[in-house]
């Protein structure tokens, strides 16, 4: 069934909005693009007219599919190679959606993502929506089809999981050059007591390389052992110049997710992006995604702005 101009542009004044919901509950910009585009084919077959209120119907149809993907997600990460993190998004892009309170920019942070990784389906959903869109109770029970004290209940649930570890900081760009520089400066300098001294005691590294890219396949855990294995990372070797290509990888400070995080570029190609959680007592995760079909979107977006000079050439 073909569209008329005007239900093209309801389905696109709600794009953005769909894009946001779909990365938040998904963790990946390139399967939130999928729900959405899904959503459109799901506008483009429906019975329009009787259609009373498209937002909301497109959020529903929306939700649904992630929750489809949400489930099927369970199955493929057990077969996984290594940790799997989120997709990482650079500020200013639109897959993030709103950041204008705490709520919304902790959300879409690589703390909470990756927290909620532990959350149901439903508890994913019901989070989501109420924490970072304001829907209310009574929405999320129709839309997820449970009773409103239900989804109060799902609510409280998922929420104790995800706040209780929370501690995601958001930062400028300005911030965020200070504390990436300060960090690099410490991890290249070859003092391991100078990085231990920016990291708190309990300071966790995963990394993702998805089996495409070498990775540590289990955290490194304490203040210690991260330093030393940060070093390592910025040691030269021939292994990890063949890894890109031959070239000395440029590092740049950026902003990702909200946070300060560490770009690591050769050409216009992002090989590697290291998120890092900035606590009051220190830098608390390191979160380093180096697989590449989770750097596409990074990629276009680098390539299309403007990002300064580096910080450092490595190896």
């Amino acid at each position: 069934m073909s569209l008329r101009a005007d239900e093209v542009e309801v389905f696109e004044r709600s794009r953005a909005r769909l894009e946001a919901i779909a990365y938040r509950l998904l963790g990946s910009a390139s399967d939130a693009e999928d729900a959405v585009q899904d959503t459109f084919l799901r506008w483009q077959a429906a019975d329009r007219e009787h259609v009373e209120t498209p937002e909301a119907w497109l959020t529903r149809v929306l939700t649904n599919l992630c929750l489809n993907q949400l489930t099927s997600a369970r199955a493929r990460r057990e077969t996984y190679v290594g940790t799997w993190l989120p997709e990482p998004v650079l500020a200013g892009d639109r897959m993030l959606g709103p950041v204008d309170t705490v709520e919304q920019r902790e959300s879409v942070s690589m703390a909470v993502l990756t927290l909620m990784e532990r959350l149901s389906p439903n508890e994913r959903v019901v989070y989501v929506l109420r924490e970072a869109f304001g829907y209310s109770h009574g929405e999320i029970a129709e839309i997820l089809g449970v009773t409103e004290s239900n989804c109060q209940q799902i609510y409280r649930r998922a929420k104790q999981h995800v706040t209780v570890e929370r501690t995601h900081a958001p930062v400028d760009d300005a911030a965020a050059r200070r504390i990436v520089t300060e960090f690099l400066a410490a991890a290249n300098s070859g003092q391991i007591q100078r990085l231990v001294e920016l990291l708190t005691g309990d300071v966790t590294s995963i990394g993702d390389g998805g089996g495409k890219i070498p990775a540590r396949t289990r955290p490194v855990v304490g203040a210690l052992a991260v330093a030393k294995f940060m070093r390592g990372l910025f040691q030269p070797s021939d292994v990890k110049r063949n890894l890109v290509g031959g070239t000395s990888p440029a590092l740049y400070a950026g902003v990702v997710n909200g946070g300060p995080a560490v770009v690591v570029v050769t050409g216009e190609q992002v090989v590697g992006v290291m998120s890092l959680e900035v606590t009051p007592e220190g830098v608390a995760a390191i979160r380093v995604q180096v697989n590449p079909d989770k750097l596409e979107r990074v990629t276009r977006q680098w390539s299309a702005a403007e990002h300064g000079e580096p910080l450092l050439h490595v190896w």
